[in-house]
Order: C-alpha cells, then sequence, then structure tokens
C-alpha cells in the first residue's frame, strides 16, 4: 500500500513518473450512542480505504475526520459547513492533479456528507496538460447489509478494527423494521435534519447483537467490492 505521508519527496516524486490514483476517505466526528467513539465514521472509512488502496495499488491519502454532523446537535459533533468541505476537497484534488495524480477516489464514510460530496462526483480538472477525474463513493453502497447509525453494522464493524467499543453500554435504539413504509420515510427525512428526534439515545439500529466476526466478513464484502469498482477507474 502507498500512503502518501511516509514517502520522502524525491521517493514520491519517482512514484508519480507512472500512472497513479489517490483516495481520500472522509469521515466525521459525532456522537454513535453510548457505546461507539465520536470518530467512528472516520475509523471505518479510514480502515476501508487503507485495505482498497492496498488491493488496488493506489495512493491513500490522510483522512479527512470532519464532516457534516449538524443533524447530530444537541448530540456532540464538531461540523464543517457544506461549501468548506467542498472546498477543502476541491482544493486537494486540483493540488493531486498539479503533481500528475490523474484519478482520485473520494471515499465516505459519512451519511450526512453526502449532498455536498454529490457535486464533486464526476468532476473533471484540469492539471499538467491532462484532465484529472473525481469520482466519490460511499462504501456502504458495496454491502448487501442495510445501513443503520451505531446499530448492528456500525458496530460489527468497530468491533472488528477498534479496540474503542464498550459493548456493556450497547443499547437498542430506534427499531425501523416495525414501521410501515411511509412512516419509516417520515422517520428518516426527520434524522436528517435532528437525529434525537428520530431517536433518543443517538442509536439507529441494535448493536447489541453485533460481533467481531461479522464486522470481519461485512468489511471484506465492502473492501472487495469497492475495488472491483475503482480498479476499473483508473
Amino acid at each position: 500500500m502507498n500512503k502518501i505521508g511516509d514517502f520522502s519527496d524525491p521517493n514520491l516524486r519517482r512514484l508519480l513518473k507512472k500512472r497513479q490514483a489517490a483516495v481520500i476517505p472522509v469521515g466525521s466526528i459525532e456522537q454513535h450512542g453510548p457505546h461507539l467513539p465520536v470518530s467512528t465514521d472516520s475509523d471505518i472509512v479510514t480502515e476501508v480505504a487503507k485495505r482498497v488502496a492496498k488491493k488496488c495499488n493506489f495512493l491513500l491519502l490522510p483522512t479527512i475526520t470532519y464532516g457534516i454532523s449538524f443533524e447530530h446537535a444537541p448530540f456532540f459533533n464538531l461540523s464543517l459547513g457544506e461549501k468548506t468541505l467542498q472546498k477543502v476537497l476541491t482544493d486537494l484534488c486540483a493540488s493531486l492533479a498539479q503533481n500528475k495524480v490523474y484519478t482520485i477516489i473520494i471515499l465516505n464514510g459519512h451519511h450526512g456528507n453526502q449532498d455536498a460530496l454529490r457535486g464533486l462526483d464526476g468532476k473533471t480538472l484540469g492539471g499538467s496538460g491532462r484532465k484529472t477525474k473525481v469520482f466519490v463513493f460511499s462504501y456502504w453502497h458495496f454491502m448487501k447489509q442495510e445501513f443503520d447509525h451505531a446499530g448492528f453494522v456500525e458496530t460489527s464493524l468497530m468491533l472488528a478494527i477498534s479496540d474503542k467499543v464498550d459493548m456493556k453500554n450497547a443499547k437498542m435504539g430506534l427499531d425501523v423494521h416495525k414501521l410501515a413504509p411511509k412512516q419509516r420515510e417520515k422517520v428518516a427525512r426527520l434524522a436528517a435534519t435532528r437525529f434525537i428526534k428520530a431517536t433518543r439515545n443517538g442509536v439507529w439500529g441494535d448493536p447489541t447483537k453485533a460481533t467481531k466476526r461479522d464486522g470481519n466478513a461485512i468489511l471484506a464484502q465492502i473492501v472487495q467490492n469497492i475495488a472491483k469498482t475503482v480498479s476499473k477507474l483508473a
């Protein structure tokens, strides 16, 4: 794996003489119930990006650990504005283009970032006489399981990659499977603006049955599916 921060300047410039693709993971700092750390989204997307970069031999950039999480207030969150996140990523992509990196994968780890990142997907930048293509993917689109927030999936993934999970404090949150389709849509819209109105403990799903084994299986599935998709782009 080519972790960009590990290279010296001469070695990195030699590497960049060959055609390269880069992965930029984007996460968030926000509440994930009483049992997961606020770094959960950033931790998961960092691990996914690391494995994808290694599998595809792409350059791996440091994770942007802050995202757009205002919807979680009054739960804890450290958030950027939509235009700020877009500006940071646009500048990074332009800088990569100047350094002859012509394929850029932005890998998203937080649901609230999607609208901001959607505007970057498919963007074409000029650089060194060539065009740089930017592609945006959210990791949960590459798994069979239904996405949650601090529920079974995220808790299992964190058990697989981290020692920061406090399972004794894991509690059932909003169980959307008990809701009718229209109710579910209504709650989802509510959660997008005021998460606490949808679930009082900040959990969407049931983390109590999460296991490290399930997390490893889900992670392997995600990495395999993303790698299959992005390898064609480079």
